[in-house]
């Protein structure tokens, strides 16, 4: 290797009379590639945990929710035919819609069977649409009361 090429791909350690101290370009591709594939690993990883963490959000706020129908319930003996009409202010879901409360109940599974005798209440989930079926496409990011309340989670895992 010449001399000239030698300087010019070193790391730049070696003080030179009538160079500066630098980075070369062979550290700063290196330096460019590390940052890139920590970001390729870290930005999955984030978005995941932020769409758990909004899953979460959901299920511990159909729970609230649940809680208050049933305290209308255990007074009057029948849901509410509408949160409003038991002063029930439902919070937004993490998606920035609201909570979706059917009375009675309009959801079926994939064996054709109503998901709860009572009512349904359910988030849209992160694509904000839904349909009445769960094993169809657009109901699979819902977050779902199923069984008379007995399970609350994502639609797809239901």
């Amino acid at each position: 290797m010449s001399h000239w090429l030698f300087r010019h791909l070193s790391f730049g350690r070696r003080k030179q009379e009538g160079f500066k101290k630098a980075f070369t370009l062979v550290e700063l591709l290196l330096t460019i590639a590390i940052v890139g594939t920590l970001s390729a690993i870290a930005i999955p990883t984030y978005t995941n945990y932020i769409q758990k963490n909004s899953n979460t959000q959901a299920i511990v706020d159909i729970r609230n929710i649940e809680s208050q129908i049933e305290g209308f319930r255990a007074l009057s003996g029948n849901p509410p035919a509408t949160l409003a009409a038991a002063n029930i202010v439902a919070p937004i879901d993490s998606w920035g819609r609201p909570y979706i409360y059917v009375v009675p109940g309009d959801r079926w599974d994939k064996h054709d069977k109503p998901l709860n005798k009572d009512y349904d209440l359910l988030s849209m989930g992160k694509d904000g649409k839904t349909d009445v079926k769960l094993f169809k496409q657009d109901a699979f990011d819902d977050i779902i009361r199923c069984n008379d309340g007995a399970y609350v989670g994502l639609a797809s895992d239901y």
